[in-house]
């Protein structure tokens, strides 16, 4: 049995592979959803991570559409108790920004198509800067003691403005962020690393990374001279033209050939392996897409070779 992480100073235990629920009513039907979720959960899954905003990029969708299918699924499996929930406020086209009354009608909207009474972790999603850190904590905080929300979390904030808030949670004793959702990846490390990790370190945050496999160019999939037939084709293959992309690319074909093991799982066995890294999250179309990002729960990568993915990212 796979071993669950410790989410930051919460009693949520996670396991290793967040499930990117931004395909969810976009890439994936609902009946592709519940099956990518139906075969998660069976492999000992139970971390699923949505926000109000997914998916309303697409062309005729309004926003809460992967909201929607997970409470569906939920619904339908009885098994609420048995997932960790994490959804995100600031996105949604109808609620918009940080500001106390947006926080609360968020959750509330959230939970409507959650289909559930409570969140287990809640994210800021993007961290507006306007708005004073004492009222978004001070109105997260009132979410968890109405019992809308069990843990809070930030996304896509500075090192300076997370400090901020975890003083005032700590000054005033509210609800303090237990996890953080940065964009942090093998070819993408400075979105991370330093200032802010460091203050995760130190403030006993777990990070959940986005984007972990870089819009998909670490699954290995994206070489010179192929087409990809993929929504995020372009931003993946962009990394194929930095030197960065290729010694990567070449270190994990090493590394997974080494394994016998997919090259997704060697990109998330390295992400995994991070400091203050709980669990990274990938997404699914198709329960074929599965196994790679399932198999970073049983793979671990030697010091060498954590060093070689390491030195070939720098």
């Amino acid at each position: 049995m796979t071993s669950l992480r410790k989410l930051g100073s919460s009693d949520l235990e996670v396991f290793p592979l967040a499930l990117g629920g931004n395909v969810f009513g976009w890439t994936a039907d609902e009946a592709a959803s519940f099956a990518v979720l139906d075969a998660y959960t069976a492999a000992g899954g139970n971390f699923v991570d949505t926000a109000d905003g997914y998916s309303a990029w697409a062309e005729g969708n309004s926003g809460g559409e992967s909201e929607t299918v997970i409470g569906k699924w939920l619904g339908a499996r009885g098994n609420r108790s048995d997932v960790v929930i994490a959804t995100k406020v600031s996105q949604h086209p109808e609620y918009q920004g940080l500001s106390a009354a947006n926080i609360k009608a968020a959750a509330d909207a959230s939970l409507r198509r959650l289909g559930t009474d409570y969140i287990d972790l809640y994210y800021t999603h993007f961290d507006k800067p306007e708005v004073p850190v004492e009222e978004i904590i001070t109105a997260l905080d009132e979410l968890v003691r109405a019992g809308k929300v069990r843990y809070i979390a930030a996304s896509n904030i500075s090192p300076e403005r997370l400090e901020a808030s975890l003083a005032f949670s700590d000054r005033q004793g509210l609800a303090r962020y237990v996890a953080l959702q940065p964009h942090y990846n093998l070819v993408s490390r400075d979105t991370y690393e330093g200032e802010l990790l460091d203050l995760a370190e130190r403030s006993g945050i777990s990070a959940v990374p986005y984007s972990a496999l870089a819009s998909g160019f670490l699954t290995g999939k994206y070489r010179p001279g192929t087409t990809v037939d993929s929504a995020r084709a372009a931003g993946a293959s962009k990394h194929l033209q930095t030197e960065r992309g290729q010694k990567v690319l070449t270190a994990l074909d090493e590394i997974a050939q080494s394994h016998d093991a997919p090259i997704p799982t060697v990109a998330l066995a390295w992400l995994a392996a991070q400091p203050t890294v709980a669990a990274p999250i990938a997404s699914a179309r198709t329960v074929e897409q599965l196994p790679a990002l399932l198999g970073v729960a049983d793979l671990t990568l030697t010091e060498a070779e954590i060093t070689r993915l390491t030195d070939a990212s720098a």
